[in-house]
């Protein structure tokens, strides 16, 4: 080989670009095949991308902190003897070429030339599309950082900017580009309603100043807590939350879980906690009532065909991350318990790939494990609902017998269930839970495994 250019690779369906975080080799390093080249991070997992085969390293064509594109090249790699000079012959100049160009949008006026970065000052990115309509808008880099952003972790969709525009005027006390606003309204009066209604997020999106007393520690999210953030904030802008609670009689489940777990582990190799069995009765309620199973763009309603349970992992660096177990109705008892502990080991080593944390279509997360009773989960988007399941607790209750009603202690936990009132009404959300509960009541202590 002379050279070749290292392309970002695809990192599963839903993953389109990836931030450089961090260059393991230098121009001019000698590296061997499947040796890490750069730490790459995306919107899900960090990983690296290794050397395709032994080589120099010629040229890394982008830096630390860029937003790249899967297939996009970020570095070339050469034979003994290669020039360095010779590899950013094609791709680097494309590369170059944008910054070039355009000078002016460096001093966040994006008014003077109708062009905007790629990449704002805050870190944002934008896509082409909403750079050409803040060009054709006279929409400067100053104003587009301005706007609080709806798509996937608070980015700035093609919808915001045309939402912004109405309101621009107001925004920005009416010395931004009002021509083309304008121009773009057939009359202010005309439509008086709207204004106020756009310019409440905005307003919203206000920090209030913090002063810092004697003693107070300033501390930085990292990355991950960032991601989680602007996350939650978005699913809470885009779906209106409900949450039904039942409480449910486990005693059957908890003394199953005691009669098996010692020959379970010894044949398997595997301990048998209490989530395989939640996710089991969370996929026989969904293939029930599958309209729990989907997703909503716009004014249209996805089935998903797949039933894939994500579950709530909380990592050592107190932050969190949902592996997703794929088809989770297809897999028994076993291959249910093993598929949880898998990707509970792998997810706090770190070790999971962006696939595995990918399509989801429902959520269960366990606040039990914290000896929390309730929780009132936040939908994990673009899915429309979400499962906490509490701790288990010894708790007197009234039982039904044929000699009349007693107390007995029995083993009582709390679901709490989540969901997205723009698609699941109050009745389909309490009847899933309900079924949910009365799944796990029916276990029986017989149940082989």
């Amino acid at each position: 080989m002379s050279q070749i250019e290292i392309l970002l690779p695809k990192m599963g369906e839903s993953v389109a670009e990836a931030t450089i975080t961090k260059w393991l080799k230098n121009e001019g390093d000698h590296v061997k095949a499947d040796e890490p080249l750069v730490e790459i991070a995306t919107d899900k997992v960090d990983s690296e991308v290794p050397a395709p085969q032994d080589g120099i390293l010629l040229k890394r064509l982008v830096n630390e902190n860029d937003v790249v594109q899967v297939g996009q090249a970020i570095a070339m790699l050469g034979a003994e003897g290669a020039t360095v000079a010779a590899a950013p012959a094609a791709a680097p100049a494309a590369v170059q070429a944008a910054p070039k160009a355009q000078p002016a949008p460096q001093v966040h006026t994006g008014s003077t030339d109708g062009k905007v970065e790629r990449v704002g000052p805050s870190g944002k990115f934008y896509s082409p599309l909403v750079r050409n309509i803040a060009a054709s808008e006279g929409v400067s880099m100053q104003e587009l950082e301005s706007i609080a952003g709806t798509g996937q972790g608070g980015r700035v969709t093609k919808q915001d900017v045309l939402n912004y525009l109405p309101m621009r005027g107001a925004a920005n006390g009416g010395a931004a580009a009002p021509a083309p606003v304008q121009a773009a309204q057939p009359a202010p009066a005309a439509a008086p309603t709207p204004a106020p209604r756009q310019a409440a997020p905005a307003q919203a999106e206000a920090i209030p100043e913090i002063k810092l007393a004697p003693g107070d520690e300033l501390v930085e999210m990292d990355r991950m807590r960032k991601l989680i953030a602007d996350h939650m904030v978005m699913s809470k802008r885009t779906s209106p939350h409900v949450t039904s609670f039942v409480e449910a009689d486990v005693t059957n489940l908890v003394l199953w879980r005691n009669k098996v777990k010692q020959a379970f582990e010894k044949r398997e190799g595997e301990k048998i906690t209490f989530t395989p069995v939640f996710i089991m009765a969370i996929a026989q309620a969904i293939r029930e009532m599958p309209m729990i199973n989907v997703q909503v763009v716009g004014d249209k309603i996805i089935k998903k065909k797949d039933i894939n349970i994500g579950m709530a992992a909380a990592l050592p660096s107190g932050n969190l991350i949902v592996p997703v177990v794929r088809n989770a109705d297809r897999l028994n008892l076993v291959g249910l318990a093993k598929s949880v502990n898998d990707l509970a080991s792998r997810a706090r080593q770190g070790k999971l790939s962006p696939d595995e944390i990918g399509g989801g279509t429902y959520t269960v997360t366990n606040v039990g494990t914290f000896g929390n009773v309730l929780g009132t989960p936040i939908i994990n988007q673009p899915q429309v609902a979400i499962m906490a399941t509490g701790a288990i607790r010894k708790k007197p209750a009234v039982l039904e017998t044929e000699a009349g009603d007693v107390i007995a202690i029995r083993h009582m936990m709390f679901l709490s269930h989540s969901y997205d009132h723009r698609v699941v009404d109050g009745a389909l959300g309490g009847k899933f839970v309900r079924r949910v509960a009365d799944i796990l009541e029916a276990w029986s202590v017989d149940t082989e495994i």
